[in-house]
């Protein structure tokens, strides 16, 4: 029988035969209640399916914490795989409490659809038409023609993902921050991005939109031949990951930073 003092766990995992393995096992040993009823929602998977299943969770009034566990490939997100302990685990995490993105994409043909982003969210050009994009900030141009492959706006958590690869900053969890990266600058060749706070109201303008077509991407969300982009931080909406204190998220995008 379990503790009263241990928390209810709910149990995701992905379809890889590696998740649904670790999920047996799991079940074979602890006890689970289901995702409404839960404290905490224990994830196996990549760091896809974690945020795959963060966005589920922002459907809910109110999102249930979750403890993601490696059973994909990178998993940066993820805690290690440990079969044993893990409601004491669970119970003796670190809480992390994130804020997502909020894009609100219009189309050429007026179309407006917003999605959330909890990792970026980014332009790129659809074909070999290099994208012209302006730049507002908070209502001001602050650049009125960016020529590129795209661009992408990265929170915190996102920044060690598609930002870093596009050679954007790393950015500390309690920056209170957001990374704009540009993707392949032509012009201005070399402007490297700006940081800017989580308040900021970020805009961009798509040039030529029918001769250089963009799509913009909320994390795994695709709207195509976009028009216009705004993008928010939506304080109105609060996450929170649990990590085991040895080796929280934190301390990894530090030691990203140093590593070759």
């Amino acid at each position: 029988m379990a503790d009263a003092s241990e928390p209810k766990l709910a149990l995701l995992n992905s379809e890889s035969h590696v998740a649904v393995g670790a999920a047996e096992r799991l079940r074979a040993r602890y006890s689970f209640v289901p995702v409404r009823e839960a404290d905490v929602v224990v994830v196996l998977g990549g760091d896809g399916f974690l945020l795959q299943t963060l966005h589920e969770a922002m459907q809910a009034d109110d999102p249930k914490p979750v403890f993601g566990m490696n059973r994909g490939t990178v998993g940066f997100m993820m805690n290690d795989w440990k079969e044993a302990h893990l409601p004491t685990r669970v119970a003796n995490a670190k809480l992390f409490t994130l804020h997502p993105l909020l894009m609100t994409a219009t189309t050429v043909s007026g179309q407006v659809v917003t999605s959330p982003a909890i990792n970026e969210v980014s332009l790129l050009r659809e074909t070999r038409q290099a994208a012209k994009i302006g730049i507002s900030i908070d209502g001001k141009v602050r650049m009125e023609e960016l020529i590129c492959d795209g661009v992408l706006v990265a929170t915190p958590a996102g920044s060690t993902a598609y930002n870093l690869s596009a050679h954007g900053p790393i950015l500390p969890l309690q920056s209170d921050l957001l990374a704009l990266t540009p993707i392949s600058p032509f012009r201005p060749r070399r402007w490297r991005g700006a940081l800017l706070p989580q308040s900021s109201v970020i805009e961009f303008e798509v040039r030529e939109a029918a001769k250089r077509p963009i799509s913009a991407v909320a994390d795994q969300l695709e709207v195509r031949d976009v028009a216009h982009v705004c993008v928010v931080t939506d304080k109105s909406t609060t996450l929170t990951m649990l990590f085991d204190p040895d080796y929280a998220l934190d301390d990894r995008i530090v030691l990203e930073q140093f590593s070759h």
